[in-house]
């Protein structure tokens, strides 16, 4: 199993198998917390060789700076089947699209992905107060 793709953005679609994102992002602003960011999306594309076949648990969560967690915990269960005859890889995209998510304080948060209990990724999330980020040059704060 290979991660292929792991991106927080404004929107995300699986399309047939064609994962859509548009606004790929790792940073919030916010004039004063707590602040609640209205949509947005975390797109996840996963390959799978033939010897992955079977059942994969999911797990996705938002902590905060001191590993609690900033959202309730999100586990997909992946099935993995192969089509007959010689194909020697699958994918599958994950989206989940993320509803006023609440941040109580400026910090870096990180989304934890893990498949089977083993690491996948840890995604930051930089939520900054506007004064902040106009303070620090440079693109993209």
């Amino acid at each position: 199993m290979q991660l292929l793709l792991a991106t927080l953005c404004d929107s995300a679609a699986d399309y047939q198998g064609k994962l859509c994102i548009l606004g790929a992002f790792d940073t919030l602003c916010a004039p004063q917390f707590p602040v609640v960011h209205p949509q947005c999306s975390l797109a996840v594309r996963l390959l799978f060789d033939p010897e992955d076949s079977g059942r994969h648990d999911m797990s996705i969560r938002l902590l905060d700076e001191d590993h609690q967690e900033a959202m309730p915990p999100f586990s997909p269960v992946i099935d993995v089947v192969f089509p007959p005859g010689v194909v020697p890889f699958v994918t599958r995209n994950l989206v989940l699209n993320l509803q006023r998510l609440r941040f109580e304080k400026p910090g870096v948060y990180e989304f934890a992905i893990e498949l089977n209990r083993e690491h996948l990724i840890r995604l930051p999330l930089r939520v900054a107060r506007l004064d902040e980020l106009r303070t620090t040059s440079g693109p993209a704060g």
